[in-house]
């Protein structure tokens, strides 16, 4: 644990929150959306996220102050209301979905240098993986090297983020052509896009992956040196992250058509400013890109080990994710880390997957962990725990809470049932740790509704095994 004199203040707890979010994300937006909607659809989309993603935030700002204590990141609130296994699920959905991330992240950046070298392809080429596979472990012995290194590269690349986004959002708007927005506002020219709620749907997992690290600040809340910041450095990065996105996906409708924008490759930000300003508006935004990822890459294997650190300490994981070397870096946890990024980096090669598709199998592991924050959110509120005296402030509390479940409920359903079926398949693994650091206790493995849920969790991921390789299911 830092130092008093070495704790996070609120500015450096707000870099974290808009640092997460302002990964590769935002640079392939104008394509991920039209990829599934058209104009009318995508701002609907985009209402329904902020106000759902809002819910979310102002949920971890009240859980950062109410329960103080639980200083161990966004499982902690699972584990706290629903017992050891939902905790233990909440941290294994929230790392395996921050590994994913770090996959499609190489995959994005070896498509953003397809752009030079067209032998990269889209990523996914064996070149590509295979080069992507060198990046990883260099960055493993960076960070190896000690957190502070690794983070102050990360604050340089930082400004590699804001340069092309705000030349981006200028030019695009001076450029901007309101009638090219409002053709085909509702997407009814394209059959394949479906009903106007088929492609509000589609949009929901590219909107709430943009914005997964909101809950950031949460998962360094032990190193702030005050508890307070931690909720409002979540909703200040929220609000400014919001604007960004929303700017350069709506703007981006107005400067090609949505059939155009499905069309290109990632990053997409690059070919539409390269349409309105020549090829120098593209290298300009996939320089910025490769920079941006970079420390990204690095960021996020800092998360990543955090997570599992984190969960070891409180006995949620296995004793042997608790050591470090002597920079303080947590070896284990980047080990195992690492080793399964470097699996799905091999597998990207045999089943082609996308970046997309990596985007939203990750988004659709994280939706656990922000599911049950919020449950737990609403238990404290209706309980009227930590409220005595306040009733005006629980019912409030309340309504947010029911508020963000019900949007990450919907987020379940918008997802639909073949990425539902894939984040079983990947939970299902999990409950080896979790053995493993019952047994460490001398505790039993499940209680009794825990053993029921694992067998549900089991027979959906024996499901989307067998449809995966019959075919029916696709990563």
């Amino acid at each position: 644990m830092p130092e008093p004199a070495n704790k996070l203040k609120l500015p450096a707890l707000t870099a974290i929150v808009v640092g997460s979010m302002i990964g590769g994300g935002i640079f392939s937006l104008p394509q991920n959306m039209a990829a599934s909607a058209g104009a009318g659809a995508v701002l609907i989309g985009w209402i329904i996220t902020a106000v759902g993603m809002l819910a979310l935030a102002l949920v971890f700002q009240t859980l950062a102050n109410r329960q103080p204590q639980l200083d161990a990141g966004v499982y902690a609130y699972a584990k706290a209301g629903f017992g050891d296994y939902m905790g233990f699920s909440s941290a294994w959905g929230y790392w395996v979905s921050a590994l994913l991330g770090n996959v499609s992240y190489y995959v994005l950046l070896f498509s953003t240098l397809g752009y030079f070298f067209p032998v990269f392809g889209d990523g996914n080429t064996t070149l590509a993986v295979i080069c992507a596979s060198v990046l990883l472990w260099c960055v493993h012995f960076l960070v190896w090297r000690g957190i502070r290194d690794a983070a102050f590269i990360n604050q340089i690349t930082t400004v590699a983020k804001i340069i092309p986004l705000a030349i981006f959002i200028v030019i695009v708007a001076m450029a901007f052509e309101a009638e090219l927005f409002t053709a085909d506002f509702w997407g009814r020219a394209n059959v394949e896009l479906g009903s106007v709620l088929d492609q509000v749907r589609g949009t929901m997992l590219v909107t709430v992956w943009v914005f997964v690290g909101i809950e950031g600040a949460s998962v360094y809340s032990a190193r702030a040196e005050k508890r307070g910041d931690v909720g409002r450095a979540t909703v200040i990065g929220f609000l400014g992250v919001l604007l960004l996105l929303v700017l350069v996906n709506v703007l981006s409708l107005g400067i090609m058509s949505q059939p155009e924008l499905a069309g290109l490759k990632n990053p997409s930000m690059a070919y539409v400013l390269e349409h309105v300003v020549g090829p120098w508006g593209a290298v300009l935004i996939s320089v910025g890109l490769a920079i941006s990822l970079a420390g990204a890459l690095l960021s996020w294997a800092l998360l990543c080990s955090e997570i599992l650190y984190s969960a070891s300490k409180d006995r949620t994981m296995p004793a042997f994710l608790r050591r470090e070397n002597a920079h303080q870096v947590p070896v284990n946890a980047m080990w195992m880390t690492n080793a399964l990024i470097q699996l799905f980096l091999v597998i990207t090669l045999f089943s082609n997957s996308s970046y997309l598709s990596l985007l939203y199998l990750a988004t659709s592991m994280v939706l656990v962990p922000y599911l049950w924050s919020a449950a737990y959110a609403m238990r404290l509120a209706w309980r009227g725990e930590t409220y005595e005296g306040s009733l005006a402030e629980c019912r409030k509390d309340l309504m947010i809470a029911v508020l963000a479940l019900v949007y990450a409920i919907w987020l379940l359903y918008a997802g639909g049932v073949q990425y539902l079926l894939l984040s079983c398949l990947l939970y299902a693994p999990g409950a080896i740790l979790f053995a493993i650091a019952k047994r460490e206790q001398d505790l039993p493995v499940f209680t009794r509704l825990e053993k029921l849920i694992f067998a549900v969790v089991s027979i959906c991921a024996a499901v989307a095994g067998y449809c995966l390789y019959a075919g029916l299911l696709k990563l």
